[in-house]
């Protein structure tokens, strides 16, 4: 009761909302600083395309972990505290990224930054839960919008540093823009108690009788691992395809298309909107075309650069809008186990992105660009499939628990 009492006094103004969507933005940059620098780790450690690709997997599977671990911890802790301890722990988990004189020691390295950068999957859900449910899709579109942005900017960043400085340097710099970034959040983020008494051990299975019980969670869980398995085929095997003989560019051209995939981060909050006033399936009906139209162009025009340019932003446009839709619905089925419900949709979400980045690179070593190409449009048919379904049990869905 103190929890609820304390949460109705803490009112979502512009400048918090901003607040939370730059700290998802820098902290979620921890998981993809890797991928423009790929081909200059293996060239560093004199190890196969896909034996690097693991260490970019194994990040995303730590990541999920992590989720599953830590973020139930947000429904029954307080919250802000909770998310300064994670900053922490990445920053000490990037550090040991720098330092390390193996691949051995980097995929470990990337698997503890991934479990421990989960700081931005307990933002989104502080948001949805302080805003107003007339205009929770909105928020968590902004929100979403500066996740979005850190995960391209990342790469532009990684990409220009590791190409003049070196990889481990952009490891020093993200290291010490954690412990900054937390010693802000300890000055500016409202104190979140929660309400529940649940037990920790409880905690794991309500997720799995979540699970069973809610329909509309799986659907989005399965459509938007989908999804994000296709998004990270694609930047895992970017750096590979410019360093190529068609292109012979290096990390920094990789790092640069971030900043191209911008454009389709400004849609968040349109998609936000679509979400709040119209029906969900509508939105990622058009997402999931979106997507394979992305791969289509990179498929026929893919050895030309206005072809990836401009699949670039389709990609990240489809990405998006799928994403600030599931986030919405899900995050309006349940006051009390929002943090199991989003846990449960995003770790489904990132074994989706880790199954996605290691085929990636398993397909460009094995099959070469079309290869990934083709894996992109298997995901997309895959996610119309789990959509069509859920459309042919439930129909035209809204937010509405009753209605789901």
């Amino acid at each position: 009761m103190l929890g609820e009492n304390l949460q109705t006094k803490v009112k979502l103004n512009k400048f918090l909302i901003l607040t939370m969507a730059i700290a998802s933005g820098i902290a979620v940059a921890n998981l993809y600083y890797i991928q423009p620098l790929l081909a200059e780790m293996a060239r560093s450690f004199n190890i196969t395309q896909v034996h690097i690709g693991i260490a970019a997997t194994l990040t995303q599977i730590g990541y999920a972990l992590g989720m599953f671990i830590i973020l139930p911890l947000a429904d029954i802790r307080e919250k802000k505290s909770l998310i300064i301890f994670m900053l922490g722990c990445s920053a000490c988990a990037l550090l040991l990224t720098a330092l390390s004189v193996n691949s051995i020691m980097l995929c470990t390295a990337s698997f503890v930054v991934g479990f421990t950068s989960i700081s931005p999957q307990l933002l989104v859900p502080l948001a949805a839960q302080l805003a107003e449910p007339e205009e929770r899709g909105r928020i968590i579109g902004i929100v979403m919008s500066g996740l979005l942005v850190g995960i391209l900017v990342s790469r532009s960043f990684s990409g220009l540093i590791g190409q003049y400085f070196g990889w481990q340097c952009v490891y020093f710099i993200a290291a010490a823009l954690m412990i900054t970034l937390a010693v802000y959040l300890m000055l500016v983020l409202p104190r979140c108690l929660s309400d529940s008494k649940i037990r920790y051990y409880k905690l794991f299975q309500s997720m799995f009788s979540l699970t069973r019980e809610l329909p509309i969670l799986r659907e989005a869980a399965l459509n938007g691992g989908l999804m994000f398995a296709a998004f990270s085929a694609f930047w895992t095997t970017l750096s590979f395809l410019l360093s190529s003989p068609h292109y012979h560019l290096g990390a920094d051209a990789a790092g640069l298309f971030g900043l191209v995939g911008v454009v389709g981060a400004m849609a968040a909050p349109i998609a936000g909107r679509i979400a709040d006033k119209r029906s969900p399936r509508l939105t990622i009906s058009i997402s999931i075309g979106i997507v394979t139209l992305s791969y289509i162009c990179f498929f026929m025009f893919g050895f030309k650069l206005f072809g990836v340019i401009a699949g670039v932003i389709l990609l990240d446009l489809g990405i998006q809008a799928c994403q600030i839709t599931n986030q919405a619905r899900i995050h309006a089925i349940s006051n009390e186990a929002r943090n199991r419900i989003n846990t449960v949709y995003m770790v489904t979400y990132f074994l989706g992105g880790s199954l996605g980045t290691f085929l990636g690179s398993y397909c460009y070593a094995h099959f070469g660009w079309h290869g990934v190409c083709i894996l992109g449009v298997a995901t997309q048919i895959a996610a119309a499939s789990v959509h069509i379904k859920g459309y042919m049990t439930r129909g035209n869905y809204t937010y509405s628990k009753k209605n789901d």
